[in-house]
Order: structure tokens, then C-alpha cells, then sequence
């Protein structure tokens, strides 16, 4: 069973490579009856992407690129997801498990409701999204991906790790975070840090926490008042 894992985080990742599993290949995530399984989807451009009340399990989507994307009361299994360019998605009342987002674009995207457990993002870009009551019910890793001015809403993040990410701005508005692991990041632009009760960090990364502080309270320092 691979796994990826960085330090006391480990995700399980997709089951693409068991004996007598074989991947056909698709032209459509739409299957009969909700539900595509063993699939291979590759280099499609679509001007919309529309998947509601479906189920997609254990196969692999590369290349896709659309234009719009609503996912709606979609369940995720045993998926690799890479190389794909999902604008303006639009994600709600979804569970997403053994889940890899790896080189991705996800600019922009507004998730709700979404359950995630054991989901790797790698080297995605998730710049200016915002992600209201995500829950990791199992292992979440975000390794190396810009979240740059992402927003997390009410989320529970207890289970997560977000490791070697530009974090420039990223905002925490509520939720649950304890032992969320933030090591290996520059802690110093983070928004909402009222909300990172209890979280891990490095030493080190205290003074970035006190800089992160600073900027969030407008403070003004004696030394730069006139005379």
C-alpha cells in the first residue's frame, strides 16, 4: 500500500496498482447510473464540467483542463488527479478520500461542506481560494503549493500537515486546528492567527508568528512617531 508521509503526517494513497485492476479509457466522467470506476481520463478541454450525485473510483485524471467546474454531492475514491486546469470550481457537499491533487490548478476555488481524508495536494496552485467547513476526517497533506490570500473558513484542519507552502496572506477565519503541523513554512504574512490555537510549529518560527501579529493589529512603533 503506498503512502506518502511527511513527518508524523502519512496519506494513503490511491490503489491504481493492484493485481486485476485495469484502467479503461473514457471520454466522460459522466457514467451510467452516477457512478465511473477503473477509468482513465486524459487532455480533455471542456468549456463546463458539471458532475453532481456521482461517484468516481479508482482511476486517474490528467491533462483536464476546463473553463467552469461545479462538483456537487460528489464522492471521491481512490482518484489521481494531475496537470489539470479546473477553473472556477465550485465544490460542495462532497467526500473525497485516498485522493491525490498533484501539479493542479485550482485558482480561485470556493469548496464547501467538502470532507477529505487521506488527500494529498502536491505542487498545486490554490491562490485566492476559499475553503469553508473542509473537514479532515483522515490525514491531509499540502506540500508545496501556493495558497497564497486562501481563505479557511470554519474549517477542521486537526488531522493536516501544510509543509514547504507559500503561505503570503493566507487567512484562518474560525474553525479547529489543533495539531495542524505548519512547520517548514514563513509563518510571517498569515491572517486570522486568533484561530491557530495549539497548532505545530518550530521554535524558530515564533518570531514569524510575533511579525504575522504585528501586521494583523496595524501596530506603530514608537520609534517611527515624530517628535
Amino acid at each position: 500500500m503506498d503512502t506518502r508521509r511527511i513527518r508524523r503526517t502519512s496519506v494513503t494513497l490511491p490503489a491504481l496498482n493492484e493485481p486485476g485492476l485495469y484502467l479503461s479509457n473514457v471520454t466522460s466522467l459522466e457514467g451510467g447510473r452516477g457512478r465511473v470506476a477503473e477509468f482513465n481520463y486524459a487532455d480533455a478541454e471542456l468549456r463546463d464540467l458539471d458532475l453532481a450525485d456521482t461517484h468516481v473510483m479508482h482511476g486517474r485524471v490528467s491533462g483536464l483542463k476546463t473553463q467552469r467546474t461545479r462538483f456537487d454531492k460528489l464522492r471521491v475514491d481512490s482518484v489521481e488527479f494531475s496537470g489539470c486546469d479546473l477553473s472556477s470550481l465550485q465544490w460542495a457537499d462532497s467526500k473525497v478520500s485516498r485522493a491525490v491533487f498533484r501539479d493542479c490548478k485550482l485558482m480561485g476555488a470556493v469548496l464547501e461542506d467538502v470532507t477529505l481524508d487521506n488527500v494529498l495536494f502536491e505542487n498545486c496552485k490554490l491562490d485566492y481560494s476559499t475553503f469553508t467547513r473542509i473537514r479532515a476526517a483522515g490525514p491531509v497533506i499540502f506540500s508545496k503549493c501556493s495558497l497564497r490570500e486562501t481563505t479557511f473558513v470554519a474549517a477542521d484542519l486537526r488531522a493536516a500537515l501544510i509543509g514547504d507552502c507559500d503561505l503570503r496572506l493566507t487567512e484562518f477565519d474560525g474553525g479547529k486546528y489543533s495539531g495542524l503541523d505548519l512547520r517548514g513554512n514563513d509563518l510571517s504574512q498569515l491572517r486570522g492567527l486568533a484561530s491557530l490555537k495549539k497548532v505545530v510549529i518550530d521554535q524558530a518560527q515564533t518570531l514569524q508568528l510575533a511579525e504575522a501579529l504585528a501586521a494583523e493589529l496595524d501596530v506603530t512603533y514608537g520609534e517611527n512617531l515624530p517628535e
